[in-house]
């Protein structure tokens, strides 16, 4: 059945996207990402670093570690060199946690071509430097354009194949203004387009990339919050001021509010905080509910970013004199030994301000100490 534009749909413009890509990470969604460019037709090279992952891949079409139901294309080759992975490659994907991003930039200068596009799936910031990942990768990167994918995107649906849609980011030079068809934003945006893969273009990577690092943080404050008894209206309301405390951050460093408001920011910020499925949601449930920090996930070394965030994210709002009293609460439970009923007691007793920050107004709270007495008593 051919397709006829919806009323008021743009007039579509040609575009030629990426004959082969390296993916480099077989995580979740590491496999996912590639397996979404090989479904579209783009000849696809995923990079791990377990021989026996990449064995696996290549011979049954399956990651049993990380999604376990999902069948991959045949047409997609797992390599253990990353050499192999980069070689030919027209553009580059890193998706590795964001501990590693460096590492993995650094080798991908080694043996990737110069000037070829790389896109950065990680999402945070790094707690030496106060980089966002995109920021870390172009210092080791050189001179080949950087930028990030990014939205609400669990990996085992992108990969089921179930309608899904995340944002491109790139900066956009003079010249992708002029022809915006050969930007790598948009040919990224068009290789991993598939039927079930929406993607959308940006050129704010910094609104873009707050977002993905700062919902991780009001995830865990929902998941805590949920764990302790609590239910949607301070689920909502942890949302809703989250998603200012992003804004505000992505506008002290440049970014856009109205990117906060798209797929990176309040689409993955939503998703991320209603959820179990979230490794950041489920710590704080688990710690909400009492559990020790030692004991959660069943005592397994899983790694959950936003707990790495919590503290980055508000170095980096400190040093710009950005209140971000919810990412705050979470740091102190976290990294401070902070007692999770009084802390989230204290955020709900704060002073009473104004919802659009721009009219500046403060007010004591008239039942702070009744709040809190509430409210910690209630969550111990």
């Amino acid at each position: 059945m051919k397709h006829e534009p919806l009323s008021g749909d743009p007039f579509p413009v040609e575009t030629h996207p990426f004959d082969r890509v390296a993916v480099l990470g077989t995580g979740s969604w590491g496999t996912a990402l590639a397996a979404t460019l090989a479904r579209a037709g783009v000849t696809t090279r995923l990079w791990g670093r377990d021989p026996s992952v990449v064995n696996e891949i290549n011979t049954s079409h399956r990651n049993e570690a990380y999604l376990p139901d999902v069948g991959l294309p045949e047409n997609l080759l797992a390599v253990h060199e990353m050499s192999a992975a980069l070689d030919g490659a027209a553009a580059a994907m890193i998706v590795v946690p964001s501990r590693s991003v460096r590492s993995v930039s650094r080798q991908v200068a080694e043996y990737a071509a110069d000037g070829i596009p790389v896109a950065v799936c990680a999402k945070g910031i790094e707690a030496e430097t106060g980089l966002l990942m995109t920021q870390v990768a172009e210092e080791e990167l050189g001179r080949r354009p950087v930028g990030c994918v990014s939205g609400p995107t669990f990996a085992r649906e992108t990969a089921l194949g179930h309608p899904t849609a995340a944002t491109v980011a790139f900066p956009f030079a003079y010249a992708d203004r002029l022809k915006p068809q050969d930007s790598p934003a948009v040919r990224f945006a068009v290789s991993l387009t598939t039927e079930s893969f929406r993607a959308y273009v940006s050129d704010d990577l910094i609104g873009v990339e707050i977002g993905g690092a700062v919902k991780n943080v009001i995830a865990i404050a929902c998941g805590m919050m949920t764990g302790a008894g609590f239910a949607e209206n301070t689920r909502a309301a942890l949302i809703t001021r989250g998603l200012d405390e992003m804004k505000a951050l992505a506008e002290a460093l440049g970014g856009r509010r109205e990117t906060v408001t798209g797929l990176s920011g309040i689409g993955d910020l939503s998703l991320t905080c209603s959820s179990p499925t979230s490794r950041n949601m489920s710590l704080g449930q688990q710690l909400g509910q009492g559990t020790p920090r030692e004991a959660c996930f069943d005592g397994r070394p899983v790694v959950v970013e936003g707990e790495v965030n919590a503290k980055s994210v508000t170095d980096l709002a400190r040093s710009l004199g950005v209140s971000m009293p919810i990412c705050e609460t979470v740091r102190a439970i976290l990294h401070d030994e902070a007692d999770l009923g009084l802390a989230f007691a204290a955020l709900w007793a704060r002073p009473i301000e104004a919802e659009p920050r721009a009219m500046d107004l403060s007010f004591s709270h008239p039942a702070t100490d009744q709040a809190i007495a509430n409210l910690a008593e209630r969550i111990s």
